[in-house]
């Protein structure tokens, strides 16, 4: 008889099994494993972390420092002994200037998307939360922001307030604000009617807390796939600034600026541009995938 009462009964092993299953389903169908099974968005998210953290280490990973100037070995070619993606007008190690520049270019990338997403974002939720005369004002000034292409408002605000890693962050940010806007705008008409935000203007949930609580923590999807997407055009925005004289200036270290090196050597040393390029285009390809990757994860509707 204790031998019985101390076994389990068949019930409780199906619970058990039923809730080990259950675990497993919950664990296959969290984000992150679904983001591991997408290999394309996972080869993107690696190419993001290698630069990071080549940026992080620079000062470890450079063999020179980035402004070291030696006019003996100018324009050595690319597999150079001592110099392995060669040097640039000024005798310059191009590999550390890649290194360098990468910290400059992720650090004004980065930062400008969150600038332009936070002024955005509190724009959007304004505008679409309380709708009417005040919808109107802020979406009116965001078109009238629109009117000018992206690259021509950074430029413009770049010559109002000077060039430098803090005024392009700033110029790249603001002219991201009308974009990000129209997102969390229309996200937030869509959110606004559902109905336990109904419920919470019922019980008389403030404004601010149905904004911050209920309302923005549901658009955030839409908002991350959207943030990391604009990283990557942020990216080559600061690479054009740069290249037309109007971004990071000389001599610091950019992916830009390695480009406006190269632009006077094409034809007899075109491995300055190529290698500043080609960085330039694997980080921005590593975004656009993790990106799409995020949005087939967050939004249903993309899944086949």
């Amino acid at each position: 008889m204790g031998d019985k009462k101390s076994r389990p009964s068949g019930d409780a092993l199906g619970r058990e099994a039923n809730i080990e299953m259950l675990k497993r389903e919950r664990r296959a169908n969290n984000a992150w494993h679904k983001l591991k099974r997408n290999k394309i968005a996972m080869a993107g998210l690696f190419v993001i972390v290698f630069m990071v953290l080549v940026a992080i280490f620079a000062p470890l990973l450079a063999p020179y420092p980035p402004n070291k100037v030696n006019p003996g070995q100018a324009y050595l070619p690319f597999g150079s002994p001592g110099h392995i993606f060669g040097t640039d007008d000024l005798g310059r190690d191009l590999l550390s200037r890649i290194i360098y520049g990468g910290r400059i270019s992720l650090i004004v990338a980065v930062g400008a998307t969150f600038v332009g997403a936070t002024l955005g974002i509190l724009l959007g939720l304004t505008a679409g939360y309380f709708g009417g005369w005040l919808d109107s004002l802020i979406m009116r000034i965001m078109d009238g922001m629109f009117s000018f292409p992206f690259i021509l408002m950074a430029m413009i605000l770049i010559t109002v307030i000077g060039n430098g890693v803090l005024n392009v962050t700033f110029a790249i940010g603001i002219a991201n604000v009308p974009s990000f806007a129209r997102v969390v705008r229309g996200q937030v008409h869509i959110v606004k009617r559902e109905e336990y935000c109904n419920a919470g203007k019922v019980i008389g949930v403030s404004n601010t807390r149905q904004l911050f609580c209920h309302i923005l923590p549901n658009t955030m999807s839409q908002i991350i796939v959207y943030a990391t997407l604009r990283v990557a055009d942020a990216i080559i925005s600061e690479a054009f600034l740069s290249f037309l004289g109007l971004g990071i200036a000389l001599p610091t270290a950019s992916w830009g600026s390695i480009l406006k090196t190269g632009r006077e050597c094409l034809t007899t040393a075109p491995h300055v541009a190529t290698i500043g390029g080609v960085f330039i285009l694997v980080t921005v390809l590593g975004f656009n995938l993790l990106g799409d990757g995020i949005r087939d994860i967050m939004d249903p509707k993309m899944k086949q």
